[in-house]
């Protein structure tokens, strides 16, 4: 008998289960310790945006030019002047306090920059934070930031605030790991909770979490390991245990549940084993292909932290595969019966009296979409496109500081106040000057006249500020844009500076470069890049996933029902992004308000994740419609099979999936909800109206026509697997948690 892959892999681990468990924890443990020592390189500037923000970074790092965090001090009085010796006192005083820290460099008084407001009644103390980069610069923040709290506190009259890159990045720094570390703790419990009403007993619960734990905490080894070659981000680890926890808990459950439905069909322990991984453990491989293929599409993008993100999630879903389809079954096979170990009564009782016949909710469900597809598939399909509908108005930007943080955030608070006096200055463009002699009289000259252009547009305002570093031939020019940051105001200012302003004066000068960077400018070139490579990126997806499917089950019917149904999938959770997140409809209801937009690099990403995590169910709820037709039933009682006897499965892998992906819809960055939320969204769509309702319905209108392939396509390679199962003797009990339509299998069916 010639087997499949997994079922090999499988077979050998039963034989050798000592040397597969005592691999599995050397790998795990050598891979941790290893990628520790190695510490992971991270995503530089220059390499994380796109465009002329990614050639300023360059051009910067080229020259050894560390770009200073800077930082500010906003007072402000409702009653009192800028010019009145009592705002001027305070802003003194605040100035000593942050130049005692020692932290701080390149300190300057409104009243030399001019940085006092129209209305006179806010100014701008401006300085840098010590620290070679970005990095130290947080490190030295706090004690800035207790300084400048001491001035206010003893004068409650005026407002004394700090804002800047330090102080926002620090707030970031912090409250990343915080949520980082609060969806860990979360999200395994949770897994581990649902686990245990899925299988009413303590030792099968655990399994799965733990597989998926040591899976990710391997592949987080890996990725530190080979971050040298291709760097890695803060992004890629939460992607990564994102995906990583829902897949490996996912796979493991697939695999277990089978081999327990085997087991009490009244096969014996090594027959249940070899089953499983004929079956289930092809279900798991095929499916961690697709997700693998998906994820590969993000490096169409071109942008460095959707690499990092791409490369780490196909780490840890290689991993949590191979952990499914070698150190589960030796450990099934080391276990047997004793995995029902721990049974809790109540929750085992209820889960066997709920299986013996599919689910009641399911066969309340399946019973009239098979008596009236049609009508099934068109109530289905329309409600998905009604969802799908607003995604019509869906826009996308990269949400300012304001808009990601939660409200009523103090930093947030301080930068509205900072934008409402200095219009444009909590964000000001870059422009990044590199020429053969930055010091001639033609490059000074173009410096001044950029200035005065710049102003002249009325798109731009002061003060403008020139940092000449004449060692390495260049100057940063920082110019105030009109509008919020990520607005149509900022982006015509940016579009001025870089179509007229720029080429007009500086890049008139022979062998200069000036690319304009800045957070409006980041933010534009970010779109575009996603712009240009959505097409890309969603037709190699689609196209792979297509092929991979047609491969698997031999069929053109089923490849085609799995692309189209995804996509209403996709197209549903977009349509609810932009309800929620963008126009607000119930976003209070999450704990978040509309912003106006979606980030933009969520949908994206929603896609690449949903197209390979959806095939989960889809590869494994067909699957076991197409065993059941190849042993001799008809397609419709095969489909009526297959849906009711995965429908446990499925359901208690969708509710993991969703509480895991609901975690992080409760994080305090708003890309962090969006994403959280859509990929809750979708996948609980996918398990419910795709797979519960469209996918019955679609095949059964389909009828014989869904096993079809032509001809011409004999030549694709053949994926199915072939392996016989053998038949339950007839004395055997009914398997627990099964349906069977229309009476038992035929005794002599193969698969």
């Amino acid at each position: 008998m010639k087997l499949g892959l997994a079922a090999a892999m499988g077979a050998w681990s039963a034989r050798h289960r000592k040397t597969a468990v005592f691999g599995w924890l050397l790998f795990v443990v050598l891979a941790a310790y290893l990628g520790g020592v190695h510490g992971s390189t991270k995503i530089s500037d220059s390499e994380a945006m796109p465009g002329q923000v990614a050639r300023a970074a360059k051009i910067l790092d080229e020259a050894g030019i560390k770009s200073p965090a800077g930082e500010t001090v906003l007072v402000q009085s409702a009653t009192l002047t800028a010019d009145d010796p009592a705002f001027r006192a305070v802003v003194d005083q605040a100035g000593a306090a942050v130049r005692a820290t020692g932290k701080t460099a390149e300190l300057r008084s409104p009243y030399e920059t001019k940085a006092i407001s129209a209305d006179r009644h806010s100014a701008l103390l401006q300085f840098t934070i010590a620290g070679e980069d970005r990095e130290h610069a947080v490190e030295n923040v706090p004690a800035v930031l207790d300084a400048v709290a001491k001035v206010q506190a003893e004068h409650k009259d005026l407002t004394v605030e700090e804002f800047g890159e330090a102080s926002a990045g620090k707030w970031f720094q912090d409250q990343f790991k915080n949520d980082f570390s609060r969806a860990e703790w979360t999200a395994v419990p949770l897994a581990l909770g649902i686990l245990l009403i899925a299988f009413g007993a303590l030792v099968a619960a655990v399994l799965p979490v733990v597989l998926a734990m040591t899976a990710f905490i391997a592949a987080g080894g890996l990725v530190a390991l080979s971050s040298g070659l291709l760097h890695t981000s803060d992004d890629a680890s939460s992607v990564m245990l994102l995906v990583g926890l829902a897949v490996g808990v996912d796979y493991c459950l697939f695999y277990l549940r089978r081999e327990r439905e085997e087991r009490a069909a009244g096969r014996d322990p090594e027959t249940a084993l070899r089953v499983a991984a004929a079956t289930s453990g092809r279900a798991v491989l095929v499916s961690g292909v697709t997700v693998v293929v998906a994820m590969a599409g993000m490096f169409l993008t071109g942008i460095a932290d959707f690499q990092a993100m791409s490369f780490a999630t196909i780490i840890v879903v290689i991993t949590a595969v191979l952990g499914s389809l070698t150190v589960l079954p030796a450990l099934l096979s080391m276990l047997g019966d004793r995995v029902e170990k721990g049974r809790v009564p109540f929750l085992h009782r209820l889960r066997k009296a709920d299986s013996s016949n599919g689910g009641r909710v399911w066969n309340a469900v399946l019973t009239p979409v098979l008596r009236r597809p049609m009508a099934a598939t068109v109530l289905a399909g329309g409600l998905l496109l009604g969802l799908a509908a607003p995604m019509l108005t869906m826009h996308t930007a990269n949400l300012t500081f304001q808009q990601q943080l939660p409200k009523g955030n103090a930093l947030v608070a301080t930068s509205a106040r900072i934008e409402a006096a200095f219009p444009g200055s909590p964000s000001p463009a870059t422009i990044v000057v590199k020429a053969r002699d930055i010091s001639a009289p033609a490059m000074q000259q173009a410096i001044t006249d950029f200035q005065t252009k710049a102003l002249a547009t009325g798109k731009m305002h002061g003060p403008i500020q020139v940092t000449v570093h004449q060692a390495q031939n260049v100057a940063t020019i920082d110019v105030p844009l009109m509008g919020s940051g990520n607005d149509a105001t900022s982006t015509a200012a940016l579009t001025a500076l870089r179509k007229d302003v720029v080429p007009g004066t500086l890049l008139a000068v022979p062998g200069t470069e000036a690319p304009v960077t800045g957070s409006t400018a980041a933010s534009h070139d970010f779109n575009e890049q996603m712009s240009g490579s959505m097409l890309p990126v969603f037709g190699f997806v689609v196209a792979f996933a297509f092929l991979l499917m047609l491969a698997s089950f031999r069929s053109l019917g089923i490849a085609v029902t799995a692309v189209v149904l995804n996509l209403l999938s996709v197209g549903a959770a977009y349509g609810m992004l932009a309800l929620v997140f963008q126009h607000g409809v119930g976003a209070a209801l999450i704990g978040t308000a509309g912003v106006g937009a979606v980030e933009s690099w969520v949908p994206l990403f929603l896609f690449v994740i949903l197209f390979g995590l959806s095939m989960d169910y889809h590869v494994f709820v067909v699957s076991r419609i197409k065993e059941a037709h190849d042993r001799g039933l008809e397609t419709r009682a095969a489909i009526s099979y297959g849906i009711r006897s995965t429908a446990g499965v499925v359901t208690s892998a969708a509710v993991i999936m969703v509480a895991v992906f609901a975690v992080f819809g409760t994080l305090s960055m708003q890309s962090m909800k969006q994403m959280g939320v859509g990929l809750a969204v979708a996948v609980l769509i996918d398990a419910t109206v795709i797979r519960g309702v469209l996918l019955p319905s679609v095949m059964s209108l389909l009828g014989e026509r869904n096993w079809y392939l032509p001809k011409w396509l004999n030549w694709l390679p053949d994926l199915s697997h072939n392996d016989p199962i053998p038949p339950v003797t007839p004395a055997a009990p009914a398997p627990t948690g099964l349906h069977l339509p229309e009476g038992q299998y035929p005794s002599n069916a193969r698969v």
